[in-house]
């Protein structure tokens, strides 16, 4: 059979994960679509309005509404006003954005293109998320996003905000 069709011996792929018992399985299935986690980062970031989500991600309107509208509906994001924030839930995703932007930079770009600072000691985390200062593992409240030298010089009013050193879950109102 011809996998571009969509089959693989035969069998139609799938679109979730309902038949695997695994818990890996079971997260994929909150974060695991095209733009899913790159809607987290952006949350983390401080992005709240769908308009700035649209604008930094350029992302398919529709697309936007139906991943923020999933985000929302199991919890990882809440609807407050025009604002979607992160959720207790959500915030316990920032060690897997963290690291898989880490692993990211060492084995796929040349150089970051985000850095994290530890506000309390001024200092940059290392890969694991822990503070080579104090020894602590550093949650996103105490960490400010700072430009690195591999970010690229987008104009989306996101991205102009991004490239001054910024407090992570702090709004970004462009």
């Amino acid at each position: 059979m011809n996998p571009v069709a969509g089959n693989v011996g035969g069998m139609a792929l799938g679109k979730d994960y309902a038949a695997q018992d695994c818990s890996l399985a079971r997260a994929l299935e909150v974060v695991g679509e095209r733009w899913t986690l790159l809607i987290v980062r952006d949350a983390f970031y401080g992005v709240r309005r769908f308009s700035d989500f649209l604008a930094h991600l350029d992302i398919p309107r529709a697309v936007l509404s139906a991943r923020l509208a999933a985000l929302v509906g199991t919890g990882v994001l809440a609807k407050d006003g025009h604002d979607y924030v992160l959720t207790d839930m959500g915030k316990e995703l920032w060690p897997v954005v963290h690291t898989l932007a880490r692993w990211a930079e060492d084995h796929l770009s040349a150089e970051p293109s985000r850095v994290f600072v530890h506000t309390d000691c001024d200092t940059r985390i290392g890969p694991d998320g822990t503070c080579p200062d104090c020894g602590r593992h550093v949650p996103p409240e105490e960490l400010e996003i700072h430009a690195g030298p591999g970010v690229r010089r987008r104009t989306d009013p996101v991205s102009l905000v991004l490239r001054s050193p910024h407090r992570l879950l702090d709004p970004i109102r462009p």
